[in-house]
């Protein structure tokens, strides 16, 4: 079954009076049900724009999208009840605890206290969190941590699909590897992932499937072995960033430069 069909889906904003900025231009992709499928690009290139829609946080300009079968214009409730999302701008009721925090949002999900004590403890555990730290305030956290917290919110009932925008960004290598094992472990309980990520690394490790973006349109998509294999004749030393050269014609580091300035 496919778990997302995406249809000739574009997104523009508007900055200032006149000028139409380019979000996300006529892409179409679909992701199967069971399977880590991988957003890749730079900062800027329509990635979050993209899960947003998905999410049914912003509205398409055109095309379509279904979660599950259900169109999310159509159907937003349906399918928000099938999604978990987790992005860099998780928020937080800062003064409370973590648990107090995570005890919360299982409410929410009709866990009961002992089932979501023990899920919470298991999570935690999984990404190498230290359980004393739970009961000190969210205020109190790394931004490090707080983005394990925000992970471990989004796969307290696991979810059908999880919508992870950049979960890894801003996290040390120590800390990065523990979330890309839970995401493994969330795909293996039968969770369908949607992951945006700019870790060239990563996406090659983690993703079944993926398509790279570049200023708002998708440039190309298939499984991650097989766009860099294509490439080897060529570049004996191909990788996912020989693929998106190939592509584009600049580097995402050339890109992050260009963003920054």
């Amino acid at each position: 079954m496919q778990a997302v069909v995406v249809r000739n889906v574009s997104k523009y904003f508007k900055k200032g009076k006149r000028e139409i900025v380019r979000a996300v231009e006529n892409i179409s992709f679909e992701i199967e049900e069971g399977e880590i499928f991988g957003i890749l690009g730079p900062n800027g290139s329509g990635k979050s724009t993209l899960i947003r829609m998905i999410a049914t946080l912003l509205i398409p300009d055109s095309g379509t999208i279904e979660v599950f079968g259900h169109d999310v214009l159509k159907e937003p409730d349906k399918v928000r009840r099938l999604i978990h999302r987790v992005s860099v701008e998780a928020s937080f009721f800062k003064k409370l605890s973590a648990y107090e925090n995570l005890f919360f949002s299982a409410g929410v999900y009709g866990l009961l206290k002992k089932k979501a004590l023990d899920r919470i403890n298991e999570l935690m555990d999984l990404m190498g969190f230290d359980r004393k730290r739970l009961k000190d305030p969210i205020e109190d956290f790394s931004r490090g941590m707080q983005q394990k917290v925000a992970i471990a919110r989004a796969f307290l009932t696991k979810p059908k699909l999880l919508l992870l925008d950049e979960p890894t960004t801003g996290l040390d290598p120590k800390a990065k590897r523990e979330v890309q094992e839970l995401i493994l472990h969330a795909n293996r309980e039968g969770s369908t992932v949607l992951l945006s990520t700019h870790d060239m690394d990563e996406a090659y490790r983690l993703c079944h499937r993926l398509l790279i973006m570049h200023e708002g349109k998708l440039v190309v998509q298939g499984r991650p072995r097989d766009l860099v294999e294509k490439l080897r004749k060529k570049y004996p030393d191909a990788s996912l960033e020989t693929v998106f050269m190939e592509y584009t014609g600049k580097s995402f580091e050339e890109l992050e430069m260009e963003e920054v300035s």
